[in-house]
């Protein structure tokens, strides 16, 4: 393939291979991994992936087990393998040529933004971009997914401010020392406000922390104008944050483990 083009290819995993999007810029520039949410897909990143190509970086998108390609799984799945998939995501987008891999942005949303928070205790991570990243207890992290909404009264625990020593995401937050984006949805009826009031104190250590709401927004940005405000936040942000790293801001993202 030639600079500037977009391919599909396949993560390694250890129950097989994930399927992931690589878009590529035509010079050797900062990494992107998007995290897609419980339920969605690749797909709903594209666009956005797309947008910070133009900007010159190199864009990863991918499926989590469970979802598209391997849907049957959903039932099965656990934190704890969707958690390897990031990481395997995580490592292919190191490991292009053109990555710079001290200058890696990693954006989720919902489910998505919470295995992004821990993710950043297991890799290199600069910017850390989460809309409405959900929260969940820290038992059952083996047990499927699905089931954690069944066993654990997740209502309850969404609603009330959850200190960072008491969630492993939240953990991550208090450690993390990038950049970070976190956005919130004003009418969010899954990740309530008291959930973004626990991320937001939390990041204490962050390097810059911008924290926005889209008004009139639901859970899922099922209305055009609500999507369109949050491509324009996340590519004004990151936008924001290559600029400031071309204009000579050389500092290398937090050193985090290298193994899972």
């Amino acid at each position: 393939m030639t600079n500037g083009e977009r391919y599909h290819l396949q993560i390694k995993v250890e129950h097989g291979y994930l399927d992931g999007t690589m878009l590529v810029p035509k010079t050797a520039v900062p990494g992107v991994l998007f995290v897609h949410g419980w339920g969605g897909n690749q797909e709903q990143y594209l666009e956005r992936a797309r947008q910070a190509a133009a900007i010159g970086c190199v864009c990863l998108t991918f499926d989590l087990t469970g979802h598209a390609r391997t849907q049957s799984e959903q039932q099965t799945v656990t934190r704890e393998t969707n958690l390897a998939d990031l990481i395997a995501a995580y490592d292919t987008l190191a490991a292009h040529p053109l990555t710079d891999r001290d200058s890696i942005a990693v954006i989720g949303s919902s489910y998505g933004g919470y295995l992004a928070a821990i993710l950043t205790e297991l890799r290199p991570v600069r910017w850390l971009g989460l809309r409405v990243p959900a929260l969940y207890l820290d038992e059952g992290w083996t047990t499927p997914k699905r089931a954690l909404h069944v066993e654990h009264d997740l209502v309850a625990y969404r609603k009330r401010i959850v200190p960072a020593t008491e969630n492993r995401a939240l953990r991550a937050a208090a450690r993390f020392s990038g950049d970070v984006l976190l956005v919130e949805s004003e009418h969010d009826q899954i990740v309530p406000h008291t959930v973004i009031a626990s991320y937001l104190q939390a990041f204490l250590s962050a390097h810059s922390l911008t924290y926005r709401v889209i008004d009139g927004a639901d859970h899922g940005l099922s209305d055009d104008g609500s999507q369109r405000a949050y491509t324009a936040l996340f590519v004004n942000w990151l936008g924001e944050m290559v600029a400031g790293l071309r204009a000579g801001n050389t500092g290398a993202a937090p050193d985090r483990a290298k193994a899972f």
